[in-house]
């Protein structure tokens, strides 16, 4: 100062003149005298005064003598982080709070980037993988050895059609009571399971575990192989042709005027069910030898029965039978009796005598009868390209069954041998108001097939042209050729003739008959009419229109056809030596219907074999494809109507050639 006794320096610190409290337990110091311009919030709220002792000698904190005021702790800019701390205040220079560090060491800079670098490091190292792994099949992924990897599904589907088809199409041996014969994978349905076997792999994005897998690892599948149930059912029963032997019925018939017996004998069937578990199982094993199992067949009938009716058989043609009507008679002579008479099982193990009394009165009713008295069915004639009607008639004729009823006591106990028969109104099974009313007026529709002159099978495809010429179909009526033909036999004119059944060439009574089914299948087809039943042929034959072919076999596999129109339809046939033709007679319901057919897909080569059995009879061979058919109908010049798409699969036929043993 100017005027003091001498110079006084100021404190450095501007709150060191300012007395603080001495208490430990303050919780916030006290400062009086700020600056101009300091503010007390800046230390907090006010905290309690405590009252503060008077300074002197013994006061605590105080200078000796009294001169001096104590020296004030350092101000603190804020309250401690532990304002309930008792420690005392420590005096000297500020010290900053311990949580502020305004400057972290580097370490802890880096920890957070480097964690951060590690997680996209991490991430790269998943998606970048996965991104090129997405959209195919997992790389690694092999199916039997064939590696699909990285492929997609297209890709890999078309690989394993190539490469593992092949592979998984070995035959299968079978042993029927000693004599082999040899399936091949196309003849039991055998099917690889393409999508199925893709199906097990993973694809899509994968998950970092197969990103792993895909870039370390191999992952094994197993191929998934169907096979086609009903398609192995056929091929068993095609080989069940050749060698079931059933058991043969006691039976007596007659060569000539001399009845012969034949013994019953025991026979063999192959059991079905068993073949079809045994050659499926076989073919999902990859493959080998099965042997099949043969069950025995007993008959119904024994020796003694068929003795005993070789003794009425005798006594049945040993003279004429006399049928008598009013003061008319006509004799049946022995020779015409034996022609007409069997003796046949009864199914309880006897043998009874079965007379065929309609056949016998074809040829002498008309002795008993005179023809204008007979009945007439009505029906159409085709004259100069026109039906022409021919009108029913109620006639009178003799009671066939009546008849047969009466020879057949005489054949099997004796007795009188003169029969009176009994005439009686004869209603016709179809009268003219049926015919006249049912529109039998133009063809609309009508097919022809070729075939090779002279072969067996050519008499069976006339024989079932003969039965069914002329047969009506009324509206809505459904018609069946196994109902309306029965089993074809020997007796109503057939005879043995290859056909294939379950893949197999056989020879059955009947054979070739298909052929006709065809025929009139296409009739119907382009005729317009509903097609109820039929199934396609297992191979296909070139004489044919591909996807509109008929298998037909008694009593199984048949053809039916519904007639959905509001008139009658007339089946006439025609055949000559090298053609058959079947013709539907009706009313036009549209003015043309097309057939629509897709391009042959999915086309399956054929194989080629040498067969040495003395049965062997030589194939052509065909590829196998699937084609689509489908109807469109036209009336007015527009589509009226579309059938759905009908799709045949076409098994590929061997190419088989028969090497004789002498070849």
């Amino acid at each position: 100062m100017r005027n003091g006794a001498g110079p006084i320096e100021s404190p450095t610190d501007p709150f060191a003149s300012v007395p603080l409290p001495s208490s430990a337990v303050s919780k916030k110091p006290r400062i009086e005298g700020l600056p101009p311009g300091v503010s007390r919030d800046i230390f907090g709220p006010p905290a309690r005064q405590e009252p503060r002792p008077a300074p002197g000698p013994s006061a605590p904190g105080g200078s000796p003598g009294g001169a001096l005021p104590p020296v004030p702790p350092p101000a603190q800019p804020w309250p401690m982080k532990d304002a309930q701390s008792s420690a005392p205040p420590t005096f000297g220079v500020a010290e900053r709070p311990a949580t502020f560090d305004p400057d972290p060491p580097k370490r802890r800079r880096l920890l957070p980037g480097l964690a951060l670098f590690v997680v996209v490091l991490a991430a790269l190292a998943y998606v970048v993988p996965a991104v090129l792994m997405s959209g195919s099949v997992l790389r690694g992924t092999r199916v039997a050895g064939v590696d699909i990897g990285g492929l997609t599904v297209t890709q890999a589907a078309d690989k394993l059609r190539n490469e593992l088809g092949t592979k998984l199409s070995k035959p299968v041996v079978v042993d029927v009571g000693g004599q082999k014969d040899t399936v091949q994978a196309d003849e039991a349905g055998l099917e690889l399971d393409v999508v199925g076997t893709i199906g097990q792999a993973p694809s899509g994005f994968p998950s970092p575990q197969e990103v792993w897998q895909g870039l370390t690892g191999i992952t094994e599948l197993q191929p998934k192989v169907s096979i086609d149930s009903s398609q192995l059912a056929r091929t068993v029963e095609g080989l069940a042709e050749g060698v079931d032997k059933p058991a043969v019925e006691g039976r007596v018939v007659f060569t000539g005027l001399q009845p012969k017996g034949r013994e019953p004998a025991d026979g063999v069937l192959l059991d079905r069910d068993d073949a079809v578990r045994q050659i499926g199982d076989a073919f999902l094993r990859g493959g080998g030898t099965v042997v099949l199992t043969l069950r025995p067949a007993k008959p119904d009938t024994t020796s003694e029965a068929v003795q005993r009716a070789l003794v009425k058989a005798r006594s049945a043609v040993a003279g004429p039978i006399t049928l008598t009507l009013g003061d008319k008679q006509v004799q049946i002579p022995p020779a015409v009796i034996a022609a007409n008479l069997t003796f046949n099982p009864d199914g309880d193990g006897s043998l009874v005598p079965e007379f065929d009394a309609k056949a016998v009165l074809a040829n002498v009713e008309s002795t008993l009868v005179d023809a204008a008295q007979q009945p007439r069915d009505a029906t159409y004639q085709i004259v100069d390209g026109k039906p022409v009607l021919v009108p029913a008639r109620t006639g009178r004729g003799v009671n066939d069954k009546l008849l047969a009823r009466d020879a057949e006591k005489v054949f099997d106990a004796g007795g009188e041998r003169t029969i009176p028969v009994r005439l009686g109104v004869v209603e016709p099974a179809v009268s003219t108001q049926q015919v006249r009313g049912l529109g039998i007026e133009e063809i609309v529709g009508s097919f022809s097939t070729t075939f090779d002159c002279c072969l067996p099978r050519v008499k069976n495809i006339q024989r079932m042209a003969q039965q069914l010429d002329g047969h009506l179909v009324r509206p809505g009526q459904t018609f069946s050729i196994n109902e309306v033909i029965g089993e074809p036999t020997v007796e109503d004119g057939y005879v043995e003739a290859g056909q294939i059944v379950g893949g197999r060439m056989v020879n059955v009574v009947g054979g070739g008959v298909s052929q006709f089914a065809t025929t009139m299948y296409n009739a119907v087809f382009f005729g317009g009419f509903d097609d109820v039943e039929h199934q396609p042929m297992d191979y296909y034959a070139q004489r044919y229109p591909a996807g509109r072919d008929v298998a037909l076999l008694y009593p199984d596999t048949d053809l039916k056809w519904r007639n959905d129109s509001e008139h009658g339809v007339l089946i006439k046939t025609a055949f000559t030596d090298t053609s058959i033709t079947v013709t539907l007679w009706s009313t036009k319901r549209y003015d043309k219907i097309e057939p629509v057919t897709s391009e042959r897909r999915d086309v399956k080569p054929f194989r080629s074999e040498v067969s040495s059995e003395l049965d062997c009879l030589p194939t052509v061979g065909e590829p196998g494809f699937t084609i689509d058919v489908a109807r469109v109908f036209y009336k007015g010049g527009k589509v009226v109507k579309k059938d759905r798409k009908l799709t045949t699969e076409y098994r590929p036929q061997a190419q088989i050639t028969c090497a004789g043993s002498g070849q």
